[in-house]
């Protein structure tokens, strides 16, 4: 996986970097994965704005992940690596041994043809899914569970990946990729290995219309609106705006805004912000 870089002929190739797709194996989606996936333009079900600069993009299909990794008594075969519109990491498409077919997130590394397998006793090896408890310290792992049998929340997006350090009796201790470090069930599960497309950060768009092919419209800045609009805005000549903030008043750059009573404060041991 990697980067490709254009030659300038046109203003908008000069600064365009967009991912070589060369690890795809497969342009078509399987079909019986499919769902509609429909377009809100950032309304409610009142048709009211309440998220701005959304709207327009290319029309998708999602495709239906298997997050849970649920189907222990069967080994699958990887069929085929696809990209997904939906999400920044590649999906695999893998096919079990009774004929079912799913998709999985595909870890780094993971090759059409190769062996999976899920649940206790299974092998460590990249793409297979079990309990932190049987996972040795110090591997990285992404799709963490956050509770027993919820399925993957953590370390999904591309380039991503969680890593084992510990294990202190009912609970694991997990280095998050936001550098957190925090407890966590050894029941629940995970993948070994790490999310694919790590070059994804990387990727520059080189001009706006990529940007409304995504779905997002321009975002223009508080200071340049009226008072009426933002905090920010108003104010004679180009005024610096103040102390920023959001539309909504709520202060930014350090304002903590979590609840320091919220019930899982509890299982965080180091804050991602370094002390």
């Amino acid at each position: 996986m990697a980067v490709r870089k254009f030659k300038p002929v046109t203003p908008g190739q000069r600064h365009k970097l967009i991912s070589a797709y060369d690890d795809i194996t497969c342009s078509v989606p399987e079909k019986s994965l499919l769902a509609p996936k429909k377009s809100s333009g950032g309304r409610n079900n009142k048709g009211k704005m309440t998220m701005r600069y959304m709207g327009g993009g290319h029309k998708r299909q999602y495709r239906i992940i298997d997050f849970l990794r649920d189907k222990d008594q069967y080994s699958a075969t990887v069929k085929t690596i696809e990209y997904d519109p939906n999400r920044s990491a590649r999906i695999a498409l893998v096919a079990y041994a009774d004929g079912e077919k799913r998709y999985i997130i595909a870890p780094n590394g993971l090759q059409v043809g190769q062996k999976i397998e899920s649940g206790p006793g299974v092998p460590p090896e990249i793409g297979n899914t079990l309990p932190l408890s049987e996972i040795p310290l110090g591997t990285l792992v992404h799709n963490v569970e956050l509770h027993p049998g919820q399925g993957a929340a953590m370390a999904r997006s591309a380039g991503a990946y969680a890593q084992l350090t510990a294990r202190e009796g009912n609970h694991a201790i997990l280095r998050l990729p936001s550098g957190e470090t925090r407890m966590v069930l050894v029941t629940c599960r995970a993948t070994v290995g790490t999310v694919s497309n790590p070059d994804h950060s990387l990727e520059k768009h080189g001009k706006a219309g990529r940007k409304r092919w995504l779905g997002r419209r321009p975002r223009n800045r508080g200071v340049s609106m009226n008072p009426v609009d933002h905090p920010m805005g108003g104010g004679e000549g180009r005024a610096s705006g103040g102390h920023p903030r959001s539309r909504k008043g709520v202060p930014a750059k350090g304002y903590k805004t979590r609840n320091p009573k919220k019930n899982s404060r509890k299982f965080i041991i180091e804050d991602r912000r370094k002390k």
